[in-house]
């Protein structure tokens, strides 16, 4: 059976970065503060669930997509931002439908489950 976007509940950013970046995340963290209405995760400055490096999590519905992931295209910097789609699926979600914005980065997909 085909996946259908009505099966997409909402939408994950996860902006990730180090040390040396975080100047830069929590920048851009608190423009999509001002700027948008999301659901922000905490700041994570260890590598935790299936992503290997620090990060935070923006959630999103589907009706922001458009607008919002071009957005971070355009002013994402240099940070690497992983976008997937939760559909309850979280492995394919994770790692067959990822969108991602600068390097694609290695998950640690063995502890996520359909």
């Amino acid at each position: 059976m085909a996946a259908e976007v009505g099966d997409i509940k909402d939408w994950h950013a996860h902006v990730y970065f180090d040390a040396g970046s975080k100047d830069a995340a929590l920048k851009l963290r608190g423009t999509i503060v001002a700027r948008f209405v999301a659901e922000m995760g905490r700041v994570h400055s260890r590598p935790i669930g299936p992503h290997p490096r620090w990060s935070y999590q923006v959630a999103f519905p589907p009706t922001m997509f458009a607008e919002f992931v071009p957005w971070l295209a355009l002013n994402r910097g240099d940070l690497v931002i992983l976008v997937h789609p939760n559909t309850g699926r979280d492995l394919t979600d994770h790692r067959d439908r990822a969108i991602w914005l600068g390097e694609k980065v290695d998950l640690e997909l063995s502890i996520l489950k359909d």
